[in-house]
């Protein structure tokens, strides 16, 4: 598997664990019409924490896990910096971890 896979499976589980210990992450699936969003990050119908748990990181596991080829870009650091200025320590490490996954895919 190329360097890249490996080092974006790391980086998406550190995203995960991240959540958790935020207590940002859920058991439960969110109802499928949450899924029907054409807004960027579905924000009409999700939380952005939430579309990083149930869209973003499913999507990119595939991905990672399928060596399939990847987005030449990401960008969503900035999301995340907007949706949790003002947080805690723990977002800025989720943003650091976002902004390590944006720079990844678009040098890869």
């Amino acid at each position: 598997m190329d360097k890249i896979y490996t080092e974006l499976a790391s980086q998406l589980l550190a995203v995960e664990n991240v959540l958790r210990e935020m207590n940002l992450w859920s058991e439960a699936t969110p109802s499928p019409d949450v899924f029907l969003s054409d807004q960027p990050f579905s924000v009409d119908r999700l939380a952005f924490y939430e579309w990083l748990q149930f869209i973003f990181l499913p999507r990119m596991q595939r991905l990672v896990a399928a060596a399939a080829p990847l987005p030449k870009n990401c960008n969503i650091a900035p999301m995340a910096e907007e949706y949790f200025s003002g947080s805690s320590s723990q977002s800025s490490q989720l943003i650091e971890l976002l902004k390590s996954i944006d720079n990844a895919l678009s040098h890869h």
